[in-house]
């Protein structure tokens, strides 16, 4: 979809940009969250699940403030990853009466197949744009990253 380029200047202060890219981010993640959406996780389980596999065992506290939710919603979606196997609950080595979440193998298995999934569908679209517009959102992605990274 070709659009008139902005003048660098407008560009920087422009509800427009601003609007068409919030629009454009949401609608892509979402769309790729629903490929591969076979085991029947939200989306919150999923964020938290990949969070553990990525860092390890956490106390939910700790996820809850990674994931940015209430402990309470966090529990309920830990305790439905327990029911299904994708995480286990094992007592905290540093303090016994806490505990700790960690992903099982077959959690690790879930997270590895989704994200895989999702890459080869975001790839096929990118395949599908010119190598122009290939080279341009590999341009914009350094930018990008930037803007988010204040949220690690």
């Amino acid at each position: 979809m070709a659009t008139e380029q902005l003048p660098i200047e407008q560009a920087e202060a422009s509800d427009e940009v601003t609007t068409r890219l919030y629009l454009v981010v949401g609608r892509l993640s979402r769309s790729l969250r629903r490929c591969g959406d076979i085991y029947g996780l939200g989306h919150g389980a999923v964020s938290a699940l990949a969070t553990l596999v990525s860092s390890d065992a956490m106390r939910l506290g700790d996820l809850a403030n990674r994931e940015r939710v209430a402990a309470p919603t966090l529990s309920r979606m830990i305790a439905a990853l327990v029911t299904k196997g994708y995480v286990a609950r094992e007592p905290d080595p540093a303090d016994g009466r806490a505990s700790l979440v960690a992903p099982t193998e077959l959690g690790r298995d879930v997270i590895q197949e989704r994200r895989s999934t999702r890459m080869q569908e975001l790839r096929r679209r990118l395949n599908r744009l010119t190598p122009e517009e290939r080279e341009t959102i590999l341009g914009a992605l350094e930018p990008l990253e930037a803007l988010i990274a204040d949220d690690r």
